[in-house]
């Protein structure tokens, strides 16, 4: 396997979008599930999250319940104080972030609620699990923004 050319990495994903969704339809799930830890520990590597934060500046998560609880605990907030300060529920009911960037990025690009954020936040982006095969739409979407994504779909894609 080459070495993966973060250069432009943004043009390359967008010129890669067909190759993306064509693998996704197409993919050995345990195969790609086999890879996928090595992948994502290798694109953890080479990337610092801390550099970018695009997805905290440009996307909110689902906040559930279980989150909301321990954020809110964790804040010295009650639950509806946190919800009526930083929530709204989107179209299909959830509780999501009111503004972007997420009010809880700092301006390093570090996470003030890192230990308790939501679940949404510790699994993006979603490169060790079957999320990315299960929601090819929403991989393609994370590629475009996230160098993650991108490394670990050019190395399937090899």
């Amino acid at each position: 396997m080459g070495e993966i050319n973060f250069d432009n990495w943004e043009k390359q994903s967008e010129d890669h979008q067909k190759k993306y969704k064509q693998f996704l339809q197409r993919a050995d799930k345990n195969k790609v599930l086999k890879q996928l830890p090595q992948l994502n520990e290798e694109a953890f590597e080479k990337v610092n999250c801390l550099n970018c934060a695009a997805c905290c500046k440009s996307y909110s998560p689902r906040f559930k319940g279980p989150d909301i609880k321990r954020i809110s605990k964790y804040l010295g907030m009650k639950e509806t104080e946190l919800i009526e300060e930083y929530m709204l529920r989107d179209d299909e009911g959830d509780y999501v972030g009111n503004s972007l960037p997420c009010p809880f990025l700092g301006e390093d690009n570090a996470c003030g609620i890192y230990d308790v954020r939501p679940s949404d936040c510790a699994r993006f982006p979603y490169t060790s699990e079957d999320v990315l095969l299960k929601r090819p739409a929403i991989t393609q979407k994370n590629s475009t923004f996230c160098p993650i994504v991108f490394y670990v779909l050019e190395k399937l894609t090899e």
